[in-house]
């Protein structure tokens, strides 16, 4: 350890240098896994942070939300599956409302119908509370400044012969979005009033999904596909595969686990090959110390803690930029300070930086102590 330590010392510049590589590197994986992650949310934060246990499909919408529609005599069907123990219709649509001031700028919104007390409500209230009657809603704590804070109304715009439908925000929730827009849930009754004042016609408002809740000790997975076995056209998946599954998601993960793959690479690279020019260059050093009589062990050791420190070094400045930048809302996404995913990140760089630094170590353990009566210093 004193020797280690002695030599970063006496080397302050080239240690400090990979140190702030090192941290940079880590830095931008962080703010990558954190990009990624709140991107997905705001895509599919409504599907994730909401109760039911399963959400039923019709099976020609391909998983897609906002194609989907169940009919009627499906949605009785799924109610006398065995392991469904409430099955409510679920309604999703995008508007176009004006939100807080009467004269603010019409926006699009999405509007998430269910049935009050039952599955399919949001579960991440952060104020207020949940909606009680029609005409109250919650709506995603992102979109507060934007006319959606607790007390502010929200009007859909009407389409001709349509009447005006309006809201009034009780809650707010985190991670709600839908399609990265602002996101409200309200009772079924609202979003049918919704649809009908863009859709004056419309003789009856299907529900998008229905919404399920299992019997307790049931398992959600097995009764999606007692579902999907027994009621024809549709396709039951869990929340998790809802979220999984929705479109788009997946392509966003893969793109961001191409970009991250590649900066879990470069990190120990870097790590690997610089004590490996290192010890080639004190060569004839450390064949010194092992005529005078230094174990090899002692200056692997020291190696180890060489590279341990970089790292750690590197990874407390990768944090502390992090924790500055997730101050910040980028655009409409905000970038989570997720201690777990850090740990983890900083551990898997750890270990891949010791993995890479094996070369150098290798070239530590053939250092013959004989060498030094013969200047030929690391034998290779």
């Amino acid at each position: 350890m004193y020797l280690a330590l002695k030599e970063m010392r006496r080397a302050r510049v080239r240690f400090g240098l990979l140190a702030g590589a090192v941290g940079l590197l880590v830095y931008l994986i962080l703010f990558q896994q954190a990009i990624s992650t709140g991107l997905i949310d705001q895509f599919i934060g409504a599907l994730k942070n909401q109760s039911a246990d399963v959400l039923v499909y019709n099976a020609q919408a391909r998983r897609n939300l906002e194609g989907s529609i169940v009919l009627p005599e499906q949605s009785a069907a799924i109610a006398e599956v065995e392991g469904v123990a409430v099955a409510a219709p679920l309604g999703e649509g995008t508007f176009t409302v004006v939100a807080g001031d009467p004269d603010a700028d019409e926006q699009d919104a999405v509007i998430f119908g269910y049935q009050l007390g039952g599955p399919g409500e949001p579960t991440t209230l952060t104020a207020g509370r949940l909606p009680e009657r029609t005409g109250e809603a919650v709506a995603s704590s992102r979109n507060a400044a934007d006319g959606f804070d607790v007390g502010d109304t929200v009007t859909v715009v009407p389409n001709a012969g349509g009447t005006a439908t309006s809201f009034t925000v009780v809650g707010l929730a985190e991670e709600i979005n839908y399609s990265v827009a602002p996101t409200l849930f309200t009772d079924f009754v609202g979003y049918d009033a919704a649809r009908r004042a863009v859709n004056p016609d419309a003789t009856d408002v299907l529900p998008s999904v229905v919404a399920v809740h299992v019997a307790e000790g049931a398992d959600p997975a097995e009764v999606a596909e007692a579902i999907t076995a027994a009621v024809d056209g549709t396709e039951a998946l869990t929340r998790q595969q809802a979220v999984d599954e929705s479109p788009g998601v997946s392509a966003v993960r893969q793109s961001f686990s191409v970009i991250l793959l590649l900066f879990y690479l470069v990190a120990p690279l870097v790590t690997g090959l610089f004590f490996l020019i290192v010890t080639f260059q004190k060569a004839g050093a450390l064949t010194l110390l092992r005529a005078i009589g230094a174990p090899a062990g002692l200056l692997v050791r020291s190696l180890v803690v060489q590279v341990a420190a970089v790292v750690v070094s590197g990874a407390a400045v990768a944090v502390g930029l992090f924790w500055l930048t997730t101050r910040t809302v980028i655009g409409s996404i905000s970038v989570p300070f997720d201690l777990g995913a850090i740990g983890f990140t900083v551990g898997l760089v750890l270990v891949l930086a010791l993995v890479t630094s094996l070369a150098a170590i290798r070239r530590v353990l053939r250092i013959e102590p004989i060498a030094a009566t013969t200047g030929a210093g690391v034998h290779l």
